[in-house]
């Protein structure tokens, strides 16, 4: 049998929760980033947990156990890159489990973000996490990419609480 990898599901606007709770009700290995937020409304403030990935649930699952997953209610289909289905290393899930697990405020960015300095976080919850750091509307950000979705984590993080790293030789 292959192997198990993560897999991203896109799912129906605004289903991604229950997605995720009708996967793990059948048994499958979900992750849903979930962030929280403070929303205005004109008579009050409630914070709310709304995905860091709009439309996105991981999967854990074999290949030939897509079809399978895809039978939930607001599932819509499997993210495909290239004609290949997208997965996800656990590492990277690794890093948006911590980041997320820290609270700190996360934006994410499907867009081209051009590759900055290395640099490492030198304290706070972040620490020896290692990302590239760019500039954004005056501020300093730290990206962390996700490939297998082609999504950005940007974390405003003053550049004094990052190392930049040394360039690494390239074989010429």
């Amino acid at each position: 049998m292959t192997e198990l990898k993560w897999y991203v599901m896109y799912t129906a606007s605004r289903s991604e929760k229950k997605v995720a709770t009708r996967l793990r009700e059948k048994g499958w290995e979900v992750y849903l980033p979930l962030v929280t937020e403070l929303r205005q409304w004109s008579d009050r403030k409630k914070k709310v947990e709304r995905p860091l990935f709009n439309g996105y649930v991981f999967v854990k699952t074999h290949r030939n156990q897509l079809w399978e997953c895809l039978q939930v209610p607001g599932s819509v289909k499997f993210v495909h890159f290239s004609g290949n289905h997208a997965t996800v290393r656990e590492e990277d899930l690794d890093k948006i489990r911590r980041v997320v697990e820290t609270g700190v405020a996360v934006e994410t960015d499907g867009g081209e973000i051009e590759p900055g300095e290395q640099v490492q976080v030198m304290g706070g919850p972040l620490q020896n996490m290692v990302g590239e750091c760019i500039e954004k509307g005056n501020k300093d950000y730290f990206v962390i990419r996700i490939p297998g979705i082609y999504q950005n984590m940007l974390i405003n993080i003053p550049r004094k609480y990052l190392q930049v790293l040394p360039k690494r030789e390239t074989a010429s």
